[in-house]
């Protein structure tokens, strides 16, 4: 069917028919960005409504009966027990809320069962919040709620039985409604308490690049590398750190089966009671961190921040005994805040906690060969007139060298590990060679640990892009890394990095593998980039003005509003105030919706005070012949030159008579005739 033909047999449709297509369409639209993260089926089951409601609508067939439809429920329903193991919850919830949207357009009977599909949309649109804040989301939540509002209008408009763009005039109506309430939402979102979103991001099951609080070695075939934005680091104040020094410090695992890396089961409070010693040196560099969530409770600050404990909005956090900030709770929303970042610094000099540390501690009968072979090097000769402190690092550099000069490869597809063996780490340093920046540092520090050296395992972010966007420097998901740190007598805990003996460009240029551009960037990288650069941008303003709008932020409104102390009081009158403007300036737009606006109804009106002045009567309701009948019955002759003015007015208005004098002429008419004020006896 051409599209020609497909509009003909559209207007030929009755007007019912042609409302319910427009609103399947738009409860299409609500449900599409849901398909990424709803289960197979439900998508399946409600496309299939949604087609069935569809083709029963085109053909004007009857709805199925109730049975039907319950049948689909109790199916819907026991597939999301099987599925996601209950009924309530996000998933579940926002699961059997898409079935039942679809399931409902099925009872379009009556008036009252379209807007129960109206407010299961409209809260339907406000759960796409629980798996993205973007703009992109924002921009499509407009356009359906435009749509939706569209649809409403619809439901309301009395059916005329002529062939109108009732569907135009219903868009029209809606779009001045939300131009309506633009400053109502405005206002609330400025003036609003904020509270912490009710929305997180879900867990991804894939392997992508990113933090974790544990890291298992070999499990993943092929990390897939991930371009997303992790973090936006904005300079305040001070010197950026040289390109071989950007390690933003995440998770730190000490903890190893022979698999997985592991955090080390401290005490909560045992960065009280042992403290880490730290000490920093040099100017630091004063920055302000946008973090992405990253769903773990450990805060990527860049090496080394310092501190104690500190507070941002709703969330609490601290330096722990491992040098990483811990947060109060996962990081399930964007987050903003300033730290200080030392480039010198020492930490970890008192050695009373190597009695019982996890960092010399490894699996006793595993990877034997490796075992065998760091204790044949830390054995040599060449280390045994060296002292503590010259042998541990002696040991590093040689181990390291290995790493350079043997056929060590870096890749993200190293395949797996540990199919044939529990020996993982044998696998790594004799077998194949092949891996990323984690089987990199899981092997360093096992070495290390079989020499008698305290190591453990590093993860976070190195480096960012080269050029900054709108001012912040970028760090992305794909600059994910994982490095070493060992402990050196004296000296304390010192950062290295075996990635960079056999990869040197992934660190010392902070370069992170960047998965494909697609055509447009193969045919013209240049290009691709600035795209990507320029819709970056974009979302970083919508991040930094929207989305990090905090309670902060609204204390700091409050000041340049003139309170000397703003608090929660403070945001009380403030929206007491609000309410306020918005109820006298809604007054307002009433008084003057009432007034008249047409040249015809303004020159009524001024004709209407004029007779009042002469003491004549003058409804609204009544024409100017009216007029000028009440006019003659009170003045009689004496008014003949007013009263022909009012009949003139009247025909040329309405008969198409030659148009009449102008207002002057009445005014000076009127003049002639006595006030009686008060009106006519």
């Amino acid at each position: 069917m051409s599209a020609l033909a497909l509009r003909a047999r559209l207007a030929r449709l009755p007007r019912d028919t042609r409302d319910t297509l427009f609103l399947l369409g738009v409860i299409t639209a609500v449900l599409l960005p849901h398909v990424d993260h709803l289960p197979w089926w439900s998508t399946t089951l409600s496309a299939l409504v949604l087609l069935w409601r569809g083709v029963l609508t085109w053909q004007q067939r009857p709805l199925p009966g109730r049975w039907a439809l319950l049948v689909v429920f109790v199916i819907a329903a026991a597939l999301t027990k099987l599925n996601l193991g209950a009924f309530f919850g996000r998933e579940p919830g926002v699961t059997m809320l898409a079935v039942l949207l679809a399931l409902k357009t099925l009872e379009l009977r009556a008036r009252r069962d379209a807007f129960v599909v109206f407010f299961l949309g409209f809260f339907l649109l406000l759960a796409h919040f629980f798996y993205s804040q973007s703009l992109l989301t924002a921009l499509w939540m407009l356009l359906t709620v435009w749509g939706l509002l569209a649809a409403v209008v619809l439901a309301q408009m009395p059916d005329t039985g002529t062939d109108e763009a009732h569907l135009a005039v219903a868009a029209r109506r809606a779009a001045h409604t939300t131009l309506l309430g633009l400053p109502v939402m405005v206002l609330l979102f400025m003036f609003f308490p904020r509270i912490a979103p009710l929305w997180g991001v879900p867990t991804e099951q894939i392997g992508r690049t990113g933090l974790s609080n544990q890291l298992e070695f070999g499990a993943m075939n092929e990390v897939a590398n991930d371009d997303a934005i992790a973090l936006r680091l904005k300079v305040i104040d001070g010197p950026l750190p040289a390109p071989d020094a950007r390690y933003f410090r995440g998770p730190v695992l000490s903890v190893f089966d022979g698999k997985t890396w592991r955090a080390a089961d401290r005490p909560a409070d045992a960065w009280r009671r042992q403290p880490d010693s730290l000490r920093t040196d040099g100017r630091p560099l004063r920055y302000e961190l946008t973090l992405e969530p990253l769903r773990i409770p450990v805060l990527p600050l860049l090496e080394m921040s310092d501190g104690r404990e500190r507070s941002d909005a709703d969330i609490a956090f601290k330096r722990g005994p491992d040098l990483q900030w811990l947060a109060s709770r996962p990081l399930t929303e964007r987050l903003r805040l300033t730290a200080e970042a030392y480039p010198s610094w020492t930490a970890g000099l008192d050695r009373r906690w190597l009695r019982t540390a996890p960092e010399l501690q490894l699996p006793a009968t595993l990877n034997p060969r490796t075992r065998a072979w760091a204790q044949a090097l830390a054995s040599e000769p060449r280390f045994a007139t060296l002292d503590a402190a010259e042998r541990t690092r002696a040991l590093v550099d040689a181990v390291l060298q290995h790493i350079r000069t043997s056929d060590f490869t870096y890749t993200l597809a190293p395949g797996r590990y540990g199919e044939d063996s529990p020996h993982l780490i044998d696998e790594f340093w004799f077998d194949r060679r092949l891996g990323f920046c984690e089987h990199f540092a899981s092997g360093f520090v096992v070495v290390m640990r079989a020499m008698g050296v305290p190591a453990r395992v590093v993860t976070g972010f190195q480096g960012w892009d080269p050029e900054p966007q709108d001012g912040y420097l970028v760090v992305r998901n794909a600059n994910a890394h994982a490095w070493a740190e060992v402990w050196v007598p004296g000296q304390g805990w010192l950062r290295t990095d075996p990635t960079a003996a056999v990869a040197p460009g992934r660190v010392s240029a902070g370069e992170a593998l960047r998965p494909s551009p697609g055509v447009l960037g193969q045919l013209n990288p240049t290009a691709w980039r600035a795209l990507r650069g320029a819709w970056e941008t974009v979302n970083n303003r919508w991040a930094q003005w929207v989305l990090n709008y905090s309670r902060q932020n609204q204390f700091d409104l409050l000041k340049n509003l003139g309170f000397q102390t703003p608090d929660w009081t403070a945001l009380g009158q403030a929206i007491a105030g609000v309410i306020l403007l918005l109820t006298l300036a809604t007054a307002a737009w009433m008084r003057w919706q009432q007034r008249p606006h047409g040249a015809w109804a303004r020159m009524r009106l001024q004709v209407q005070r004029e007779l009042k002045r002469l003491g004549v009567e003058a409804p609204m309701h009544e024409s100017l012949t009216a007029w000028a009948a009440r006019l003659e019955a009170t003045h009689g002759a004496a008014a003949m030159q007013a009263t022909t003015w009012l009949r003139q007015q009247h025909g040329a208005r309405y008969g198409g008579a030659a148009v009449a004098p102008g207002w002057s002429a009445f005014q000076q008419s009127c003049r002639s005739l006595p006030s009686r004020q008060g009106g006519s006896r």
